[in-house]
This record gives structure tokens, sequence and C-alpha cells, in this order.
């Protein structure tokens, strides 16, 4: 029983990129998740994704590029103030303009560099440089 899909997700892209896979299957399909995957893809850290129905429901075939050195968790989702953000991303990404904290807001699951100029807070979900 999985407590935290995204977590499970997460965990298996970061392990995929570090022994060099670059086509991986994971479940299940949610749109959380594929919501986080179009937000990767639009940074150029997923090439593709798409959903794949099985038995149990659905899966990501996910194709990733070679840009992730690190990817990961923020536990708990911390809510976040638009004039606050700097603050966690000197805490979660090694340098400023290098990676992108993913959060949902109001107008959607986005980068921290897309809710500042949108002018809007959320909730922290995951980190990828």
């Amino acid at each position: 029983m999985r407590h935290d899909p995204l977590n499970d997700i997460i965990s298996q892209i970061k392990n995929a990129s570090r022994i060099g896979l670059r086509t991986i299957e994971v479940k299940p399909a949610a749109r959380l998740i594929g919501r986080v995957l179009k937000v990767m893809q639009d940074y150029n850290y997923v090439k593709s994704f798409e959903v794949v129905e099985d038995q149990q429901g659905g899966k990501f075939r996910v194709e990733l590029s070679d840009t992730i050195n690190n990817c990961g968790i923020i536990k708990p989702r911390l809510p976040v103030k638009k004039t606050s953000l700097e603050k966690y991303e000197s805490r979660f990404l090694p340098a400023q303009d290098f990676g992108i904290i993913i959060m949902t807001t109001t107008r959607g699951v986005m980068s921290h560099v897309e809710a500042r100029k949108h002018g809007v807070g959320g909730k922290l979900l995951a980190y990828v440089y």
C-alpha cells in the first residue's frame, strides 16, 4: 500500500536517472503526478511522458533527459507566501536560477518561477535540478 505516490514516482525517476535509464514506467497514473511531470517536461527534465492503460488502472511511461542531477519531495508540504519564495529556493536548490521548485497554487501546478511571475503562493511539492 502506497502512502505517498508522488514520493514513489520522484524516487523512481531519481534512481533511474542515476543508473542511466532513459525510459521508465511508473504507477499510478494520477492527475497530480501528470501535472508534475508536465512541469518537469516544460523545463526539459523529462523529454516526454504518456499514459499506458493496464489491468490495475494506468501508469506513465516517462522518457528521461540527461539533465537531472537530483530531485526530491518536500515534506511536509509547506504553505508559502509569494513574498517568501526566495527563502525556500535557497533552502532546496543549490544555486540561484539553477533548478525548479514545483508547487501547487490556486492557478494549478507550476514552478516557483511561474508562481513568482503570476504573484501567487501555494504549497511546495518537489524540487528538481
